[in-house]
């Protein structure tokens, strides 16, 4: 939006400094269904830079990355309620805090790593990128935009906007993307999303070490020539944390005050899980192979001891070019299937047929979303949708809603 600063941008990049900078709103209300009627509006602002030290000095000492971003508003997820925020960009404390920071380095064309305060978002379970756009976040809904969110409720993956101490190892056996292997560490701290840890960058209060591991294969062209791309992931992880069951959690579920009788929480050392993630290009327009159709598939399961939605699967399908005269714009289609854990389910229907009062059974939390990405220039993007919530809050008490939501996202 900003422009070339009269050259100078340009010099900076040449010289190894690629300064970036956006904004981005998500505004949601529900004029039907949940507990109650709102509108809410959220923000986030960001600053960074990438400093390429080859190009800046001479020396490969590699890239260094720092990235600011701050995060107001309110979010609709409290208000409805949902167990994922339809905003993507509500939460992580709604301050300032560090993203990024952190060295990456490049040694050949088979090994990438990365060393630093860093965020699993970023290198696991990461939605693909086509035609230089997210593929997730082409959806307001944090239930799909930047990974599944199961992932983050489930474990100590450590989600955008926090930053973790980790670091990463990416193996090319073949030189390209075509095949990757990678694995991680990372400080698991389920308090820094809080405000009052923004700035937090030490291991106190970590409760253990996420290990995620990944394999991915690229087949096909690229998409805009070649063979129509297919991308496929497959990974899991281990979290040596120690947290309670997932009875500890049956209260979020219930009204203040229920008799929930004499809870079975014990203590978990070691989450496990896993994931797939595969998208495939169904078309690519013949008079112009800039305009094509993506559709995308991810599957969740986390440790049936500790996960609230052991089963966690998104879909969508993008379309980019739309009318005659906007061969940028986007069109898209999905939603979430999140299943609640069953044993919280059984455990509700014996209190209820014990005679307990005023129980309410967890079940589910179905979502879609529909879409229109408008945009009128390479900076700018405007994004009307509606999104429909089946039994918000993943119980029976209040009727499905249905938001009209509104994104604007402006790069500087």
């Amino acid at each position: 939006m900003t422009g070339d600063w009269g050259g100078l941008r340009t010099h900076l990049q040449n010289m190894g400094i690629a300064l970036q900078g956006h904004y981005l709103q998500d505004s949601a209300g529900n004029p039907v269904g949940g507990r109650t009627q709102a509108v809410r509006y959220a923000h986030e602002v960001g600053l960074g830079a990438d400093i390429n030290f080859a190009q800046l000095t001479g020396h490969d000492f590699g890239v260094f990355h720092i990235l600011l971003t701050e995060r107001a508003g309110l979010g609709i997820v409290n208000t409805l309620p949902a167990l994922n925020s339809p905003q993507q960009i509500f939460g992580s404390g709604e301050t300032i805090r560090f993203t990024r920071l952190s060295i990456e380095k490049q040694f050949t064309k088979y090994l990438d790593t990365e060393i630093g305060w860093i965020n699993t978002e970023n290198d696991f379970a990461q939605s693909t990128m086509h035609w230089g756009m997210s593929l997730y976040c082409q959806f307001e809904s944090n239930a799909i935009c930047g990974m599944p969110q199961a992932l983050a409720s489930n474990s100590g993956y450590g989600y955008y906007p926090t930053a973790h101490p980790g670091a990463f190892v990416k193996l090319f056996p073949f030189g390209n993307d075509r095949f990757l292997v990678s694995a991680g560490i990372y400080n698991a701290d389920p308090t820094i999303s809080n405000t009052g840890y923004a700035w937090k960058m030490w291991l106190h209060e970590s409760t253990g070490a996420y290990l995620p591991f990944q394999i991915g294969w690229h087949l096909g062209g690229t998409d805009t020539s070649g063979q129509l791309p297919t991308n496929l992931k497959i990974g899991g992880y281990w979290d040596t944390s120690e947290v309670n069951n997932v009875f500890g959690q049956l209260a979020g579920f219930e009204t203040k005050g229920v008799d929930l009788g004499n809870l079975p929480i014990e203590k978990i050392r070691g989450r496990y899980g896993g994931w797939f993630e595969g998208d495939q290009m169904l078309q690519r327009d013949k008079a112009d192979p800039n305009r094509g159709t993506v559709a995308f598939l991810s599957i969740i399961w986390g440790d049936p001891r500790t996960a609230i939605a052991p089963y966690f699967v998104t879909w969508g399908v993008v379309r980019k070019g739309t009318f005659p005269h906007r061969p940028n714009d986007t069109f898209s289609i999905g939603g979430k299937f999140n299943m609640v854990n069953r044993k919280l389910t059984n455990y509700v229907g014996a209190l209820q047929g014990a005679g307990y009062q005023g129980l309410l059974k967890p079940s589910e939390e179905h979502a879609g979303e529909i879409n229109y990405g408008w945009r009128p220039s390479p900076w700018l993007t405007i994004r009307p949708g509606l999104q429909y919530i089946w039994h918000p809050g993943g119980t029976h008490r209040y009727k499905n809603a249905l938001l009209i939501d509104f994104e604007t996202g402006v790069t500087f």
